[in-house]
């Protein structure tokens, strides 16, 4: 097992990018659980964080080495800042070109995974399992797969100018623009599946999971129906459980096992 941290200028966000790795290239077979996933080549994992985190979240609070070793995962974990994972339409503020197309392209060239789709999965919580949805419809062509866990949905409550507090108004504003146009807009999941869909493009397999004592279970179950409705491949899951690493850890694993099945 090989871990670290590294950074690289990434032009669509004008900066040093940090992000941490996990890579099982020396597991012991004896600590793995089902080593059918060691008879295929090594998967790739791309795993966001929530808001106000950063790239080590999913080492320390998460189990990013334990499902590295369980599934023969290549796992990467980018600092993007509290933008949601959204393009802002300038060169600096581009963090869904980021973490979308950029930095799987650095991984790729540096690391030789994210090379292709069927090899590559993306997953987050909260602010990043919107980021996760956002992500995998937004490069469909680049993700299999995606697991979105307790994730921050809210696109209706924004649109109808409810908030919870948690990001001052002009933030909201300033990350998903004019709310009488998010319901239409590619902030929107929902639209984006539709136009996916409409244009008959590959759609992302998608597990979603949420805490029955999370403040986001409605905001999910509102986007469970609407997957439902469009008859997607996608798994739903929820548990006693909040808004915490405790519900995150578990229901990453569930949604691997799933999706690698």
């Amino acid at each position: 097992m090989a871990s670290g941290r590294m950074e690289f200028h990434a032009q669509s966000i004008m900066q040093h990018a940090n992000f941490a790795f996990v890579l099982p290239n020396d597991v012991e077979m004896a600590e793995v659980k089902d080593p059918r996933h060691y008879e295929r080549p090594t998967k790739s994992l791309i795993l966001l964080h929530g808001l106000t985190g950063t790239d080590t979240d999913w080492l320390y609070g998460g189990v990013a080495q334990e499902m590295a070793i369980q599934y023969n995962l290549a796992v990467f974990m980018p600092t993007a800042g509290n933008f949601f994972y959204l393009d802002h339409g300038y060169p600096g503020g581009n963090w869904g070109t980021f973490v979308g197309e950029e930095f799987p392209d650095y991984v790729r060239k540096v690391f030789g995974f994210c090379d292709n789709r069927e090899d590559t999965l993306i997953g987050g919580l909260s602010m990043g399992g919107y980021g996760t949805l956002h992500t995998a419809f937004a490069y469909p062509e680049r993700f299999c797969g995606a697991i979105a866990l307790s994730s921050a949905l809210r696109i209706r409550d924004l649109a109808g100018g409810r908030q919870d507090g948690v990001m001052p108004p002009a933030m909201f504003r300033d990350v998903f623009g004019d709310p009488d146009k998010l319901l239409e807009s590619d902030r929107n999941p929902e639209w984006q599946y539709r136009r996916l869909k409409a244009e008959g493009r590959p759609i992302p397999s998608v597990y979603l999971a949420i805490g029955t004592e999370d403040s986001l279970y409605g905001a999910n179950q509102e986007f469970r129906q609407f997957l439902t409705e469009q008859k997607a491949d996608f798994r739903y899951e929820d548990g006693p459980g909040g808004h915490n690493w405790t519900f995150w850890n578990e229901y990453l694993n569930r949604g691997l096992a799933w999706l690698l099945r």
